[in-house]
């Protein structure tokens, strides 16, 4: 789209951040269809999605959390630090408190996933542009649910990883060049933290959460 070509004032403007062709496709099918919205730009990734926001300065972005390269997450906090009031809804496939906490935090008013109505997504674009914050019951939910915060560090996070891919101690240490004992230490700190009994009991915390993802 030429940046000569301005929307209609009068519409909202939205920038859709979608890597994949079929889910872009339909949300820019929905919002193409509501007279008071516009697309203006599609992004592939999160450093298009920069790249496309300096250029047309949405209104609103929606932006998918999880793309390759830059991550909706850094592209959100990359655009608010040269455009403080930019405004977002995230979207997700996942809808764990980790990733939610994570996106509001980065500068989202509203998350949504993957599977939501078409009609709650336009409600929550226009709340957002109304300068509200939208959670759905579902995502409200999530956060409200008393998981113990998750606060791993760095190291804990790369134990955490490996032991969501099923690899034991002794493959952990190997992998990282540190002590089987250091590892066992991470990996006592991590139940404890996740509030949970068992290696398997983390690793289905850790990816219903959202602390990690499969690529």
């Amino acid at each position: 789209m030429n940046p000569a070509e301005s929307p209609n004032p009068k519409r909202i403007g939205i920038l859709i951040a979608e890597d994949h062709l079929i889910a872009r496709v339909g949300i820019s099918t929905i919002v193409a269809m509501q007279s008071d919205m516009t697309v203006v730009a599609e992004a592939l990734n999160g450093t298009h999605a920069v790249q496309l926001h300096r250029q047309f300065r949405p209104d609103i972005t929606l932006m998918d959390i999880r793309m390759p390269g830059m991550t909706g997450f850094e592209a959100m906090s990359s655009i608010r630090s040269e455009w403080p009031n930019a405004r977002f809804v995230a979207l997700s496939t996942y809808g764990g408190d980790e990733d939610i906490r994570r996106a509001l935090q980065c500068g989202a008013q509203a998350y949504l996933t993957k599977e939501v109505l078409h009609d709650e997504l336009l409600k929550a674009i226009r709340a957002v542009h109304a300068g509200q914050t939208y959670l759905p019951a579902s995502v409200a939910a999530a956060l409200a649910a008393q998981f113990p915060r998750a606060d791993l560090s760095v190291r804990e996070t790369e134990v955490l990883r490996l032991i969501v891919q099923g690899l034991s101690n002794k493959q952990i240490a190997y992998e990282l060049r540190i002590a089987e004992y250091t590892v066992k230490n991470h990996v006592k700190n991590v139940l404890n933290k996740l509030g949970v009994d068992d290696r398997t009991q983390a690793a289905t915390s850790a990816l219903q959460r959202g602390i990690i993802h499969l690529s």
